[in-house]
């Protein structure tokens, strides 16, 4: 299974640089976006039916805010909307699909990044998301949980650590969280793979940041423990240029090793 993660910064716009035919090409099995911003009304689902997509949308009760996706080429046993609290599924921000081997989780966490409130919000998520994916996983053990976490983990994710120190997206209580998590039994499928630096996902649109690489990795595909011998690959896919992040990659075995 070939799942790919990419956070699109509005679904329309996307569609008008070229996104239709890169989905064609890429061909994943399962494709997750974030920031769709798009409302059932507004979002085209044709376009995606016609590559032979089933297409599940999530969007925000705001207009032109937040919202997921998910297109697959299987049809799910289950899709399942939200994550039980009514405050975040008006945001959009989780979306499942359940199959017969696995599980693929949707996520779109919040950026503090406009404030106090905001980063509080953020913080007051990321524990409520542990508990509840922690909760998924009791019945789904096989969960693949894609999405833009708008978290740095480590300082070889971001291009420069030292002057990012007390920016939103790579705070120590924000990292700490990450690590917190992955030690629940979750692998950063990227890493498992790649120890590499200056390997990022999304780049301000300011100071030609993409074309000197002055990046940030904060979109992640997270496999649970028992998917861990079924990872064959992990990759970004950074030639995709439709939004200020790019694409991720993981694909799995069909059969444990």
């Amino acid at each position: 299974m070939k799942i790919i993660s990419y956070n699109v910064n509005g679904i329309r716009s996307a569609v008008s640089k070229g996104f239709v035919d890169w989905l064609q090409a890429a061909d994943p099995d399962v494709i997750c976006l974030q920031e769709i911003k798009c409302d059932e009304e507004k979002f085209d689902k044709q376009l995606f039916e016609a590559l032979g997509y089933h297409v599940y949308i999530h969007p925000a009760v705001k207009k032109g805010y937040s919202g997921v996706g998910i297109f697959s080429k299987q049809k799910p046993n289950n899709v399942t909307v939200g994550c039980s609290h009514e405050l975040y599924d008006a945001e959009g921000r989780v979306l499942r699909a359940d199959f017969d081997d696995c599980s693929v989780v949707n996520v779109y966490m919040p950026s503090g990044s406009s404030g106090d409130t905001r980063q509080d919000f953020k913080m007051q998520w990321l524990e409520y998301f542990l508990q509840y994916i922690n909760q998924v996983r009791t019945q789904l053990p096989n969960l693949v949980i894609c999405g833009d976490y708008n978290i740095c983990h480590q300082p070889v994710d971001i291009h420069n650590p030292k002057s990012n120190a007390n920016s939103s997206g790579f705070l120590p209580e924000e990292r700490e969280w990450f690590s917190q998590f992955l030690s629940h039994g979750y692998v950063d499928s990227f890493r498992h793979f790649n120890q590499e630096p200056h390997n990022y996902t999304w780049w301000s649109y300011r100071a030609g940041a993409r074309g000197k690489n002055l990046g940030w990795r904060i979109d992640y595909a997270i496999v649970t423990e028992p998917l861990k011998n079924r990872l064959k690959r992990a990759t970004i896919l950074t030639e995709a240029k439709h939004s200020d992040h790019c694409p991720v990659l993981v694909e799995l075995t069909s059969e444990i090793a």
